[in-house]
């Protein structure tokens, strides 16, 4: 019996080892963009490291349920997703006061002015988490619509219509800035 117990021990400790050889390789091929997309998600690279090391805690504990390794960098990329989501849902729900905005400006422009940059980041703001999620997926890192779908796990019709959705709120949220400056 003494040396079926050591042989499972072993079995045990074995699979452990290669478990933590595979997420040690995950969290090596993802920590640099899954930070740059929290932080675009976010709006606060403090906030993002957490948002990331949050999500790295996540995947672990759930690391079994990952079915194909081949697609972990797409599960953990849902996974940094979803974490930023209910960041911003948090956030939404601590919001006690308004911002107030100031200026305009009708699309991101790289080479806009510091001033509509942060009109932009402030209407965005006002989105709720999805809204703000797929604005960014969409035109920060420049995801197609099949790649946003297949990343938050939605029909890609259900992309289209959501994000059409949200810049018809982004567009009211600068346009009331817009009304307030005047």
């Amino acid at each position: 019996m003494r040396a079926s117990l050591s042989r499972s021990d072993t079995a045990n400790h074995q699979v452990e080892a290669e478990r933590s050889a595979a997420f040690r390789r995950l969290a090596e091929q993802t920590l640099d963009p899954s930070f740059r997309l929290a932080t675009a998600i976010l709006g606060n690279p403090a906030e993002a490291e957490d948002a990331v090391q949050d999500a790295f805690v996540t995947a672990w504990r759930k690391w079994d349920s990952l079915r194909d390794d081949a697609k972990a960098d797409a599960w953990f990329t849902r996974i940094v997703v979803n974490t930023c989501r209910d960041r911003l849902r948090r956030r939404a729900r601590r919001r006690t006061d308004d911002i107030s905005l100031h200026g305009s400006m009708a699309t991101p422009d790289p080479s806009a002015s510091v001033d509509d940059h942060v009109l932009l980041e402030q209407a965005l703001s006002h989105l709720d988490a999805d809204d703000q999620i797929l604005i960014v997926l969409r035109y920060d890192h420049d995801l197609m619509l099949d790649d946003i779908a297949r990343l938050i796990d939605i029909p890609t019709g259900t992309v289209k219509w959501r994000l059409n959705r949200a810049h018809q709120r982004l567009r009211s949220a600068l346009e009331r800035a817009g009304g307030r400056s005047r």
